[in-house]
């Protein structure tokens, strides 16, 4: 069974950076397409970023494009969110997940294996 570990996640001034890891102990990682959701409370899950297996095509939220930037390390099973300018309404917890589906990598229905979550809190 593939998991997938978050880390990285905090508590962070407004203006401030983070970036979150996601380590995978899938063995097919390097031909896995990635996502980065997150779910704020009370509302629903939604699309924060994606990279292709091959990394060379990136999907960004609009919300996050020019902040956030994905990327992935095979060598090391990780895919990675730098996530810079924090804001408040960034406030939620952060999932990634593994994108063995068929659809679009905008969509959760992409996605077959999440991970646990983690905490990124902003304070205004």
């Amino acid at each position: 069974q593939i998991q997938l570990v978050e880390s990285g996640g905090g508590l962070v001034q407004s203006g401030g950076s983070l970036r979150l890891s996601c380590a995978s102990s899938g063995r097919s990682f390097s031909i896995d397409s990635m996502g980065w959701f997150r779910q704020a409370p009370g509302k629903d899950r939604e699309f924060v970023a994606a990279i292709a297996w091959s990394g060379d095509r990136l999907y960004y939220a609009d919300s996050v494009k020019g902040r956030f930037t994905i990327a992935r390390d095979n060598a090391q099973k990780t895919v990675y969110l730098q996530m810079d300018g924090l804001k408040s309404t960034d406030t939620a917890v952060y999932y990634c997940a593994r994108g063995g589906l068929s659809g679009p990598l905008t969509t959760p229905s992409r996605y077959d294996i999440w991970g646990q979550g983690t905490q990124v809190t902003v304070s205004s």
